[in-house]
C-alpha cells in the first residue's frame, strides 16, 4: 500500500513561536525549508494571532474541544469554528486572530502552496470509496477503520507522500469518523 502509519501520540509537539499552543507536524513536502504542502495537528491553549503564510491556501478543522472564533482584519471575515470535523478554508495571506470559545482545543491544519497544489478535506462516517490523489492522509478521529487490510484506531493516520491510491474504507464501529485529506497538484484530478 506504500503508506506510512503515524500515531499522533508518538509525534513530538513543537511549541509555537507565540507560545499559544503546540504543533505536531504529520508531514510536509519537501521535508525541509519552504513547503509545497504541510499537514499538522495543533493544540491551542490561549487566544492568539495565527502565523501568516503568504501564497498558501489553508484548511482548518476542529478535532477536539469547544473551538475558536477566527477573525481576519483586512478581508473582514469571521468564522466560528465550533463544529468538530467541519472544514473551513481561507487564504494564508490573511491576518487572522483566534479567540478560544471555552478552553483548549485541537485542530487539523492542511496548507498548500497556491498555484502548485490543491487540497480536498472531508470526513467519512460510513463505508466508502476514496479517489486517488497525488498525496494524502487518512486520520481516524473516532472508532476504528479498515483501510485495505490495515486497521486504524483513534488518532492514528495513514500518510502517502506520493501516489495515494484509490481505496475502500470501512468503519469497524458505529460512530466512527475518518478525515480524508487528498492533495492534488494543480491541473491534476
Amino acid at each position: 500500500m506504500n503508506a506510512e502509519l503515524l500515531s499522533l501520540t508518538e509525534i513530538a509537539p513543537q511549541a509555537w513561536k507565540n507560545g499559544a499552543g503546540l504543533t505536531r507536524e504529520l508531514a510536509a513536502s519537501p521535508a525541509a525549508g519552504a513547503f509545497d504542502w504541510r499537514i499538522s495537528v495543533a493544540e491551542i491553549t490561549r487566544d492568539a494571532p495565527f502565523s501568516a503564510f503568504p501564497g498558501i491556501d489553508r484548511c482548518i478543522m476542529l478535532l477536539r474541544g469547544a473551538g475558536m472564533q477566527l477573525r481576519a482584519g483586512a478581508s473582514a471575515w469571521q468564522q466560528r469554528l465550533d463544529t468538530p470535523l467541519q472544514a473551513f478554508c481561507f487564504s494564508g495571506d490573511d491576518v487572522v486572530d483566534s479567540s478560544l470559545i471555552d478552553g483548549d482545543c485541537s485542530d487539523l491544519n492542511v496548507m498548500v502552496r497556491r498555484g502548485c497544489w490543491r487540497s480536498v478535506v472531508s470526513v467519512v462516517r460510513a463505508a466508502t470509496a476514496i479517489s486517488s490523489a497525488d498525496a494524502g492522509l487518512l486520520l481516524c478521529c473516532d472508532g476504528a477503520w479498515d483501510v485495505a487490510g490495515t486497521q486504524l484506531v483513534a488518532m492514528q493516520a495513514l500518510l502517502w507522500r506520493s501516489a495515494m491510491p484509490a481505496l475502500r474504507v470501512e468503519p469497524l464501529h458505529e460512530g466512527a469518523s475518518l478525515v480524508v485529506v487528498r492533495l492534488c497538484q494543480d491541473g491534476a484530478r
